[in-house]
């Protein structure tokens, strides 16, 4: 292979140089989202595969991103040791080596291996946003950072939109209506024997996307994308940080990474269960496993308008506190709107479209939070940027207070779970980014 590059400063990059590395950032959250948004349909899936109630379905989610929470700091320590290219090849082999589990957990209808193979390549995805998200953050001026982390979710929202009609084009049949139907009065040889080859048809298309991820995995590591040199700091930054020597001296940042912790956690279950809540209307599973692309289009939506609008018309800190405002209005509304109407060719509950215009609320979310929480850290970058990658693991327990509130009262109920986390994201957009010593 080939010898670590010398990383250099992002700011000594060609245009040419800076449009390449934007392209190619770009294939990998595309390759994020398609992994990731196929969660939405593989929880309720696997619900009816396994025989799961609400909770232990939600511990898809749980498997996948409490991995970011383990990941994220050795992956900084290894993204320092062998660099970016070399890092983010490793990343993609382990994502692979998580697709590969899907095999045996298939074959043998073992949801425990299941979540072992999520959360496999959870620690791949791990490494590779860690090494990701400062990366673009810092390819070129600060002001226009949200403008790029919004590009970068377009490609990841747009895989999310794609992934689970994929994954439903290629797993469900549309015979599968009846036989969901059918399951609750077979005997259990029979039913068995359905639930076997149901949770099968999974392993062709996760042993074609391991070969997959670890093909891109080498090509990524050939690629010309530059080292970059993340932690270089300005004389004004090296003064302020020079008697600096812990992450947690930058408040700022530790209140963004639960920023980003509860900002997730509201993404996910927008999307990861609002197939459920359609069920919960009598919308059958193949014509719910629409509604992830709604609330996704939503979301890419708001990218666009943040890449036209920022910072020309508006800053992104003003963006941050609107769409954490929004999220706020959406959340009470799907609680307390009620009423029946048909929409898209969908007969539902008002309220499952509000669930779709989170996807809105929470566009410029993480795009607001990154460069406001990554803001000084110079030398510290590289680490502060894994502590907000950490924050990732609010994907993983979130879903499972809602899924927990679901059992106990309804579906519907359990959407409170969102309210502290928008109300807490509106206090970040107006005052916590601003704190740089503790006491405030």
């Amino acid at each position: 292979m080939k010898a670590a590059a010398i990383p250099i400063d992002a700011s000594n990059l060609t245009r040419r140089d800076t449009l390449v590395s934007i392209g190619l950032i770009g294939i990998m959250f595309f390759i994020f989202g398609f992994v990731s948004w196929v969660n939405s349909i593989l929880i309720p899936y696997f619900k009816i595969a396994c025989e799961l109630t609400s909770f232990q379905a939600y511990l898809v989610a749980f498997a996948f991103y409490i991995a970011y929470f383990i990941m994220s700091v050795p992956a900084s320590y290894l993204l320092k040791a062998v660099g970016f290219k070399k890092g983010m090849m490793i990343g993609f082999w382990v994502m692979a080596l998580g697709a590969f589990i899907f095999i045996p957990a298939a074959q043998t209808r073992t949801y425990g291996f299941f979540l072992m193979g999520l959360f496999t390549i959870g620690i791949g995805l791990s490494i590779l946003q860690t090494a990701a998200n400062p990366y673009i953050t810092i390819l070129g001026p600060q002001e226009r950072a949200a403008q790029r982390i919004s590009l970068m979710g377009i490609c990841n929202k747009a895989a999310g939109i794609l992934s689970p009609l994929v994954f439903a084009a290629v797993i469900l049949r549309p015979t599968d209506t009846d036989l969901f139907a059918q399951l609750g009065n077979m005997g259990p040889a029979e039913r068995g024997a359905a639930l076997d080859e149901l949770v099968r048809r999974v392993m062709l298309p996760y042993a074609v996307l391991g070969t997959f991820l670890l093909v891109l995995g080498y090509l990524v590591y050939r690629s010309p994308l530059p080292e970059l040199n993340t932690e270089q700091e300005s004389p004004d930054v090296a003064t302020a940080n020079a008697q600096k020597t812990s992450i947690v001296q930058f408040p700022h940042l530790v209140l963004g990474a639960m920023a980003i912790f509860l900002h997730v956690g509201t993404q996910v279950i927008a999307i990861d269960t609002i197939i459920g809540y359609a069920g919960s209307m009598g919308i059958n599973l193949l014509e719910a496993k629409v509604f992830p692309s709604y609330t996704l289009f939503c979301t890419i939506c708001g990218y666009v308008l943040g890449i036209i609008a920022i910072p020309r018309f508006i800053s992104q800190v003003n963006a941050l506190r609107i769409c954490t405002g929004l999220g706020t209005l959406f959340t009470l509304l799907i609680i307390f709107a009620r009423g029946p109407v048909t929409l898209l060719g969908h007969a539902a509950d008002v309220s499952i479209w509000f669930v779709v215009l989170l996807g809105l609320a929470n566009s410029l979310i993480w795009a607001g939070i990154w460069p406001l929480a990554l803001d000084g850290l110079g030398r510290f970058t590289k680490l502060g940027a894994s502590i907000l990658i950490m924050g990732l693991c609010g994907n993983a327990i979130l879903p499972l207070f809602y899924g927990y509130f679901a059992d106990r009262f309804d579906l519907r109920t359990a959407y409170w779970v969102l309210l502290p986390c928008y109300l807490y994201l509106v206090f970040y957009a107006i005052k916590g980014h601003k704190v740089r010593t503790w006491g405030f």
